[in-house]
């Protein structure tokens, strides 16, 4: 139970609004809906966004599960790369569906219907000692 209010609690006080805002951002930067547009946004969401968010999500999972500055800095030295690789694995034709074939104001949704998987393994991944 507290496990899942953690989650929950990240997901609606920091993924939802940053994701969110982030096409925003991103449709602005790169316009248009064709396949070139959205290889580039899927290219800068993976090469900018998924980095840093990954690493963020990870510190802030650490720091609601208690883990003091240096328990959280080792925790995401061991278990970042691995996260961002497993990222990579699942997240470029995902995007580059949703940014191709998805308006707007619907890719939140579908990248939400996506991350139920991949919350679990994040999750796993944040509470694994």
């Amino acid at each position: 139970m507290r496990r899942t209010a953690k989650m929950m609690s990240i997901g609606f006080f920091f993924v939802g609004p940053l994701v969110g805002g982030w096409y925003k951002v991103l449709d602005k930067l790169i316009t248009g809906g064709t396949k070139s547009a959205a290889l580039k946004k899927m290219l800068v969401d993976q090469v900018c966004f998924a980095p840093c968010f990954l690493g963020a999500f990870l510190g802030i999972s650490g720091a609601l599960n208690g883990l003091t500055v240096e328990k959280n800095v080792a925790k995401l030295k061991r278990d970042y790369m691995d996260a961002l690789i497993s990222n990579y694995y699942l997240w470029p034709p995902v995007q580059i569906a949703n940014f191709y074939f998805i308006p707007l104001h619907h890719r939140l949704a579908v990248v939400q219907i996506v991350a139920v998987a991949w919350n679990s393994y994040l999750s796993w991944k944040a509470n694994k000692m």
